[in-house]
């Protein structure tokens, strides 16, 4: 009796554990080796950085407000941080894996994760920050999918596509760290892979054979949801599939107005959803094409990813010329009118007469020709949460701080080739902004980062925006490079307001899209031509604003927005994680870490807890 009571009581105590550990929303638990293998996507064996052994790595596929948790173990031989591009990390830039927010994590160490994907839906994708790792790999997708109550503002389609391409060099990113650090560009790629492979053999002149390509496998009168991610390193691509159209449904956690492309730009570090009916006979199989865009095509042919469509019922190989791009390689107005918002929309007359939100409903779409088609927000479609997303009024609220960033092409400091934000070349500091911060460690930064483009010489700095809590900033982004650059801002989705050629000016103001600019976090500047973004500094903690391009982001074209509650709170911030790791000014309170046997004890609670109580009843019976 008594040794009933005892048993009773230990799993009493372990079920409490268990509820006290899986309270609340979801866990979701990944482990992740990240190490090198060796691969052949283009034909030449190199060394390529995979996840589980994986390039690209797995996908993680949660649900909003889920828990995250991914212990990453580091079997390269250099220091390694993963960032989930996207991913808000809503009060807890601890979590976001760049150098302003963590120490990296040493080869052979390992470091866990863990965040919650709170009040956020959508496709993005996850990559190694430092060391210009991405180059070589080591990305994967990361997809949040509506909770079940939330529905989703289309037909739930057949079937989930995950396509990352991306621009590729067969060396290494040792290899190009180098050449970047040598003072020259990387030049033409080698290529362009979808899903880590090579193009299928279109042209037996421009592909050798041998190579493997990705066949992506469908089945006729079925829609699927396509999420396209440009992982590359810092070519735009046009993504097209012949003989379908592409139903645009969301972009980075925004749901777009439905519209139909044949085809659509999509810039390094962006995503997209499209939805594609398999509505064609099977007589073949269809391409799948990402081409490089605004280059001498001729000349850049080679850089092109070729995938297979492949009907359940095909009677045939794909064959013949791939599907034509759009035929503009000098002239940009093309793709920028697809990215800027719709201006031509006729409203019922009281939507004239008094222009609310609540018109929305009430808008009737002109067709536009595909050539001008051009995405927006839905904003009646619901999204992470039960209200729409219409309901942040972006366009009435008081903007309090105005910064104007102007990129320009690499320059000499310090006899060292770098980029520029300003005329700022960001340097990482040996210790992050946001452990300085904690432990009140001086003198790692300056809060001092110009508001307008410099015009005295540029400098080497650690030099950060100094946000405002709750302040309601405009960026306008300036490029003044001959290549398409692409800007990302961490813990936060900002709202697209304008684009246009030219130089930006105070009347640029009177273009803006103060209605249904699209929602997202990642967003392209054309080259002499600039890009307005409005955002709402409510995410307390440090974040990383940089240039997409993995060159240009590796030469110091990024700094940070500090945005910090004057009034202490672990409401608006979480606590610094248990498990931080310390390095630069406080790497002495690092400890050692067994390398022998570093797992998370986080991940395998449940699995511990179920030992315990297999040990403890066998015990109870042996004796």
């Amino acid at each position: 009796m008594g040794s009933s009571k005892n048993l009773l009581f230990f799993v009493a105590n372990v079920s409490l554990l268990v509820c006290l550990c899986s309270a609340g929303d979801p866990f979701m638990y990944y482990n992740f080796v990240v190490s090198y293998i060796t691969a052949s996507p283009l034909g030449v064996p190199q060394q390529v950085i995979a996840v589980n052994g994986k390039f690209p790595g797995p996908p993680i596929n949660v649900t909003t407000n889920n828990n995250v948790v991914v212990n990453v173990r580091n079997k390269l031989d250099e220091n390694l941080l993963m960032t989930w591009a996207g991913v808000y990390q809503r009060k807890s830039s601890w979590q976001d894996g760049v150098l302003g927010t963590n120490c990296p994590i040493p080869p052979k160490w390992n470091w866990t994760y863990e965040f919650q994907v709170k009040d956020q839906i959508g496709s993005f994708f996850y990559f190694p920050s430092i060391n210009f790792q991405r180059a070589s790999g080591g990305f994967g997708a990361f997809v949040i999918n509506n909770r079940p109550i939330i529905p989703i503002p289309f037909a739930q389609p057949d079937g989930d596509i995950i396509l990352l391409i991306g621009d590729w060099y067969t060396q290494n990113h040792t290899a190009l760290r180098r050449t970047l650090n040598g003072g020259s560009g990387l030049g033409m790629p080698d290529g362009v892979l979808i899903n880590g492979k090579g193009p299928y053999r279109y042209n037996d002149t421009l592909v050798p054979d041998g190579i493997d390509y990705e066949t992506i496998n469908v089945d006729p009168g079925k829609t699927y949801r396509l999420r396209v991610h440009n992982v590359g390193i810092s070519t735009s691509l046009n993504f097209r599939i012949q003989n379908h159209n592409l139903l645009l449904a969301e972009t980075e956690g925004s749901y777009t107005v439905q519209q139909n492309y044949t085809s659509l730009d999509i810039h390094v570090g962006q995503s997209y959803s499209f939805l594609v009916s398999m509505d064609q006979n099977a007589s073949s199989d269809y391409y799948i094409v990402a081409s490089a865009r605004f280059v001498n095509e001729t000349v850049w042919e080679r850089v092109t990813g070729v995938a297979i469509l492949h009907y359940s019922n095909s009677k045939g190989d794909a064959s013949g010329p791939l599907p034509a791009p759009p035929q503009d390689q000098y002239d940009k107005t093309y793709s920028m009118n697809q990215a800027r918002s719709i201006r031509l929309v006729l409203m019922p007359r009281k939507c004239f007469e008094n222009i609310v939100m609540a018109c929305i409903d009430d808008i009737v779409m002109a067709y536009i020709d595909n050539s001008v088609m051009t995405y927006r927000w839905n904003v009646t479609a619901a999204g992470a949460r039960p209200n729409p997303q219409g309901s942040f009024r972006y366009g009435s609220i008081n903007v309090t701080d105005v910064y104007v960033l102007e990129n320009k092409p690499p320059v000499t400091i310090g006899g060292k080739q770098k980029s520029t934000i300003n005329g700022v070349s960001f340097v990482n500091a040996a210790t992050p902004i946001r452990l300085a911060d904690e432990y009140k460690v001086q003198k790692v930064y300056t809060l001092d980062f110009p508001h307008r483009p410099s015009s005295g010489a540029p400098q080497l700095e650690t030099s950060v925006i100094n946000g405002t809590y709750k302040g309601f900033y405009e960026l306008v982004l300036q490029n003044n490079e001959t290549k398409v650059v692409t800007y990302h801002l961490d813990g936060y989705a900002v709202f697209v307001v304008g684009m246009d050629f030219g130089e930006w000016t105070e009347s640029s103001r009177g273009t803006y899209n103060k209605w249904d600019g699209v929602a997202r976090t990642a967003v392209q500047v054309y080259p002499g031509a600039w890009t307005a973004i409005l955002v709402s500094l409510d995410n307390v903690g440090v974040w990383n604003l940089r240039t997409e391009n993995l060159d240009s982001w590796y030469l110091g074209q990024e700094t940070y927005i500090r945005v910090i509650n004057p009034v202490y709170s672990n409401t608006t911030e979480l606590p610094k994680p248990d498990n931080s790791l310390y390095c630069g000014a406080l790497s002495k309170l690092q400890k050692e870490q067994d390398t022998s046997a570093a797992i998370s004890v986080t991940t395998n609670i449940h699995t511990l807890i179920l030992m315990l109580l297999v040990i403890w009843t066998s015990g109870r019976v042996l004796s």
